[in-house]
This record gives C-alpha cells, sequence and structure tokens, in this order.
C-alpha cells in the first residue's frame, strides 16, 4: 500500500502568514468604508451561520485571523457535519477589525467546507468496499495545503503533496525517458526511497510496469467493466500491487468503480470544480 504524508494540521505560523497576504492584498491602505461608517471603539457580536448542511473545515483559520482581544467561541470542531441554520461560532470584538477581515476567512472556510462536505459524499459510497479516495494536485495555487487539510476533514486522504514527495510516471515521461525501465531506474537513482506509480491506460500495458518495480498503478480514464478487468489481471501477476483508478469519476459513477477491486479512486474535482459552502456572518 503506498502512503504518502497527510495534511490533518495547519501550523498557526503558516495560516497566519497566508492570511496576512490576503488582507495586504484587499485591504492594503485599510477598508475606506468600515473605517468612515464605524466608531473605532464600536465592539460587537457576530455569529457564524451555516446556509447548507456542510462538513466543517477552517475553524483554524478562524481562530488563526484574530488576536486575544477578540472572543472566538466555536460549537464545532473541524470534520464535524453542521446542519442547515446551525450556530457554527460566536466572534466578540471590534467592529472595524471584524468587518475589514470577515471576507477573507468567510471565503477560506466557505470553500474548506465545501471540499471537506464533497470530499464526504464520495467517501460514503467509497468506503463500504474499503476504497479510499484521494486528492490530487489539482489545486488551486496558494490554497493547496488549505485545500488538502479539507480533503481530510472530509475523510478522504491525500495522495502526494507535490512533485518533490512522489514519482508517478506517465505516457510522456516513458516516451521521453525511453521505455518504463529506463523511467523507473531514473527516478530511483534520484530517490529510491519515494513510492513510484506508472499510469496506464489499458491492460496491455499492466505487464511491463508491474516487471518495473513500481509500487502502484494508477488505471487511468477506464470503463468500470474494463477496470474490473484490468485489477484481475494485475492481481494475478502481483497481488500486493497498489491499483489506483482516476479519470471521469464522479459521484454519479462512483459507484461502478467501487466494486471493481480496486485500492483507491483519485478524484480531481474534489478540489479543481467544487462548490464552495453557503455560510453568512450576522451582526447581532
Amino acid at each position: 500500500m503506498i502512503k504518502y504524508n497527510q495534511v490533518k494540521e495547519i501550523s498557526k505560523e503558516y495560516i497566519t502568514a497566508k492570511l496576512n497576504e490576503y488582507l495586504e492584498e484587499d485591504s492594503p491602505n485599510g477598508d475606506i468604508t468600515t473605517e468612515g461608517t464605524v466608531n473605532p471603539k464600536s465592539k460587537i457580536v457576530a455569529q457564524l451561520i451555516a446556509k447548507d448542511n456542510l462538513v466543517l473545515a477552517g475553524r483554524n483559520v478562524v481562530e488563526a485571523m484574530f488576536g486575544s482581544e477578540t472572543n472566538v467561541t466555536f460549537n464545532f470542531s473541524d470534520g464535524d457535519t453542521v446542519a442547515n441554520r446551525d450556530l457554527i461560532a460566536t466572534i466578540e470584538g471590534n467592529a472595524i477589525e471584524i468587518l475589514r477581515k470577515e471576507r477573507i476567512f468567510l471565503n477560506l472556510m466557505q470553500r474548506m467546507c465545501g471540499i471537506a462536505t464533497t470530499t464526504k459524499a464520495y467517501v460514503e459510497i467509497a468506503k463500504p468496499n474499503n476504497v479510499i479516495v484521494l486528492d490530487t494536485r489539482k489545486t488551486t495555487p496558494g490554497l493547496r495545503m488549505f485545500e488538502k487539510y479539507s480533503v481530510c476533514m472530509g475523510g478522504g486522504q491525500n495522495h502526494r503533496y507535490n512533485l518533490s514527495t512522489g514519482i508517478l510516471i506517465k505516457d510522456n515521461h516513458i516516451v521521453a525517458a525511453g521505455g518504463v525501465r529506463e523511467a523507473v531506474l531514473g527516478c530511483k537513482k534520484l530517490d529510491s526511497t519515494l513510492p513510484v506509480q506508472i499510469e496506464v491506460d489499458s491492460k496491455e500495458q499492466i505487464p511491463n510496469a508491474i516487471e518495473s518495480g513500481a509500487d502502484g498503478l494508477l488505471l487511468d480514464n477506464m470503463t468500470p467493466d474494463y477496470l474490473s478487468e484490468c485489477v484481475k489481471f494485475a492481481r494475478e501477476l502481483r497481488n500486493d500491487i497498489f491499483l489506483e483508478a482516476s479519470g471521469g469519476i464522479t459521484l454519479q459513477n462512483l459507484a461502478g468503480y467501487v466494486t471493481t477491486g480496486i485500492d483507491a479512486v483519485s478524484v480531481g474535482a474534489l478540489t479543481h470544480s467544487v462548490k464552495s459552502s453557503d455560510i453568512s456572518l450576522k451582526f447581532i
């Protein structure tokens, strides 16, 4: 079984640095509207309210956004299921500070919850067949840590975090290297500790890929019926080979893939086209 490091925690230092970057982008010279309309000493109580059924991800973002002078009280933890209209958290503090920061943490939190919620929907279908739901590198530039964390909060697992943490040899690599064996050997010379996967899109490619010494195969863009045939064939050649399916897998057709004997499915849609959850911030 191929295992990659999982993003189940994000350091407060990392989150704070990112939030400062986003705040500089959004209000480089202050929040003119708020500063012109709100008393600098005004205190307010704000409520974070779910407008969808969702899986929470991003509590760590909100908590890192405010200092000790602001009281942030959550009713849920990341990974919890939250119902529509549930009170997620209460924020008490300076009105200008909360107004300046609300769009930043709401944008990020809503996206994180959308990813966690979508991931859980996949996991619930895959889990009865012991199939792992994996993400991909199809993440938003600058948000990868947050998005992969959200996948974990939804019960999924992270595939390789970046190009330096795993080896996935695709068709173009094989052509450029001069063959499957040459590609594997070249990668192993650079780092023999990293897991090696080879992408295959036909049954005929499987023997050569397995004989090369790969730790796993990525069976790409196959129908469930053809995938079942390829999984059976690969297991006959090497029973312990890690087999992952990818390409065109959706919530609507996932049930057909998880009964093929596959170990995992990787789904780019968890991060590249997910719908953000709806969360509102209301002053009371």
